[in-house]
């Protein structure tokens, strides 16, 4: 095993979580730091909100890029006969994690990152795509039930593990990708704490999709 290789891969993958999408696309193209406005984070749904559809689109697919990225550099590992088969799943899931960590505490935009649920559900697509799939449908039917984008990144994060440990699929899964699963709803879980506050005293902010059905009643 080539550690210095690992190592530099690591890096690789912090550094593209830690590029801040909304934070550069809200600089270059309007001029604003995303973070002074709306709810103050630096991710896609704050970008909907503050810059609209497009921008928040743009944001949300570079932000999941990252992560299924940072993931699937293992894959190249083992193609260099720097790791083995067996142990991709495990490298896919600390490069992903790494990326996430980056875009939570972003070395290009003063650590000051976003909640880091699109880059989570890049690196899933590239672990499990199937189950990513089943907990984008939950994420949806759980946003437009509720109006609430947290409240279904929250329940898509717990779909997880739990439909894993189910074996909706047939077959029994990889123990390590269970732990990462609950591993996932807990950094959700920690990165909406004041979501959650808000959600229990009724004051959580709305979907945008509300707001955007407005602005078309108008």
């Amino acid at each position: 095993m080539n550690v210095l290789l690992i190592c530099i891969t690591t890096l690789v993958a912090y550094l593209l979580g830690s590029i801040p999408t909304a934070v550069w696309y809200g600089q270059g193209f309007f001029g604003i730091d995303i973070r002074q406005h709306g709810s103050g984070n630096a991710g896609a749904t704050n970008t909907f909100r503050v810059l609209g559809k497009r921008a928040g689109t743009i944001v949300m697919l570079v932000d999941v890029l990252k992560g299924y990225t940072a993931a699937i550099m293992s894959i190249l590992l083992w193609y260099l006969d720097v790791i083995t088969h067996n142990e991709i799943m495990t490298f896919e899931i600390v490069f992903g994690l790494v990326a996430v960590f980056g875009h939570l505490y972003p070395v290009f935009a003063d650590f000051r990152g976003g909640k880091g649920v699109a880059s989570l559900l890049g690196m899933v697509l590239a672990i499990h795509p199937e189950m990513a799939l089943v907990c984008i449908g939950i994420f949806l039917l759980v946003v437009i039930a509720s109006q609430y984008v947290s409240l279904g990144s929250i329940l898509a994060a717990l779909a997880f593990p739990v439909l894993l440990l189910l074996r909706v699929f047939g077959e029994k899964e990889n123990p390590l990708l269970i732990v990462f699963g609950f591993v996932m709803f807990l950094m959700v879980v920690i990165t909406h704490q004041k979501n959650i506050g808000r959600l229990m005293r009724g004051q959580e902010n709305r979907t945008v999709l509300i707001r955007l059905r407005k602005k078309r009643e108008q």
